[in-house]
């Protein structure tokens, strides 16, 4: 969202009630970039103010843009949920992993009840193979028994490891479940823009069901869609919509909708979050110690850039957890707009803010990650 300059006002002038007196050195910053991030980002933004006495404001305008402003340096700081490789990429530019959250995959459908969607029949759904709710394979992963575990987890809700690495399980759970889908068309709802969750969540349907997502992933959904997404079967039926928050708008005045965003835009617009199949065979709901069990699975480059496994065979990882990565300047011409971003993404990193993460679906960075991120972090402003 943009803001005028009498709103920026408003909130420094609170910022200035609330502190007693803003800094000599107070900075305005302006980022832009990944919708994915704009929870936290806007949680964080008074704690952040009152602590260091700069400002800023947060435009979502997507990842492809994000990386478009770092590229034609338009603004201070930039997230994107995708790595940045163009070429046009500027040589100081770097990325941090600085947010992690799952990508949920919310419905609106009438019945207040739990829905089971494997792999595979997420990405046919996705790829309008899929087109009715009650289709065989969406009633065969929700009439069934299926399995999940409760992980031990630490005080920020992540999973805990043994000495050998790996995913303390306190319990398996078995239940059976029943649902009597309705007889009703699915409406895809897909981001038009170019997207960083776009390219995260068609890398899933690739990594999941090579065979039915057959394209490369894209930060634009009608590229990396594998049939012809103009189709007449598929005109008013698969649509787009700009943004989470746009496409979370329109799936929850959409019955009979899907979608797929981070949770907490989800948990504003009324939309519930599917249990998704993993590979071990279980499903999981997008939760902080699902999703720390998938990402502890990840491997990180020195550059900070993360790849997913999702093929992996932790028996309660929720397959669709991703980082989104701060694009940070190895020399800022402005030291000073510099020295505020650093201590703007080392604030978005720390207990101030990340504990608060639960509350907004998102996971406290931890582990190698925070290591790796407080490590690049350090290269910013040189």
């Amino acid at each position: 969202m943009k803001f005028s300059n009498k709103v920026k006002a408003l909130v420094l002038a609170a910022v200035v009630a609330v502190s007693g007196a803003t800094p000599a050195h107070a900075v305005d910053l302006a980022g832009s970039g990944a919708s994915f991030v704009v929870p936290i980002v806007e949680a964080c933004k008074a704690g952040f103010a009152k602590k260091t006495g700069h400002s800023y404001v947060y435009t979502s305008t997507g990842s492809g843009t994000g990386k478009n402003n770092s590229d034609n340096e338009i603004g201070d700081f930039w997230f994107s949920d995708s790595a940045h490789t163009g070429a046009k990429k500027r040589s100081t530019i770097f990325h941090a992993p600085i947010v992690a959250a799952p990508i949920a995959v919310l419905v609106n459908l009438p019945a207040k009840k739990d829905i089971y969607l494997s792999g595979p029949t997420v990405a046919k759904i996705f790829a309008g193979e899929i087109t009715k709710w009650n289709d065989p394979a969406i009633v065969a992963d929700n009439n069934r028994t299926v399995k999940s575990v409760v992980y031990r987890t630490d005080a920020n809700g992540n999973v805990r490891n043994d000495k050998n690495g790996k995913p303390i399980v306190l319990r398996n759970r078995s239940k059976s479940i029943f649902y009597t889908l309705p007889n009703k068309p699915i409406k895809v709802v897909f981001r038009s823009d170019t997207s960083g969750t776009t390219n995260n969540f068609v890398r899933y349907l690739s990594g999941v069901a090579p065979t039915i997502w057959t394209k490369p992933a894209n930060d634009a959904f009608t590229t990396a869609f594998p049939g012809n997404i103009n189709d007449t079967s598929n005109i008013g039926r698969i649509v787009g919509a700009n943004g989470s928050q746009g496409v979370a708008t329109l799936a929850s005045k959409t019955p009979y909708s899907i979608t797929y965003a981070e949770k907490q835009w989800g948990t504003s617009f009324g939309l519930r979050a599917s249990y998704i199949g993993n590979a071990s065979g279980n499903f999981a709901l997008p939760d902080s110690a699902a999703v720390s069990a998938f990402l502890g699975e990840a491997k990180q480059a020195a550059d900070g850039i993360v790849t997913y496994d999702y093929q992996t065979m932790v028996p309660g990882a929720y397959p669709l957890g991703i980082i989104s990565y701060m694009l940070l300047e190895t020399s800022y011409k402005n030291k000073e707009k510099g020295k505020a971003v650093v201590e703007l993404a080392e604030y978005l990193l720390s207990p101030e803010c990340s504990l608060g993460a639960a509350s907004t679906g998102f996971i406290v960075v931890e582990g190698t990650f925070l290591a790796k991120a407080k490590q690049l972090i350090a290269r910013a402003n040189k």
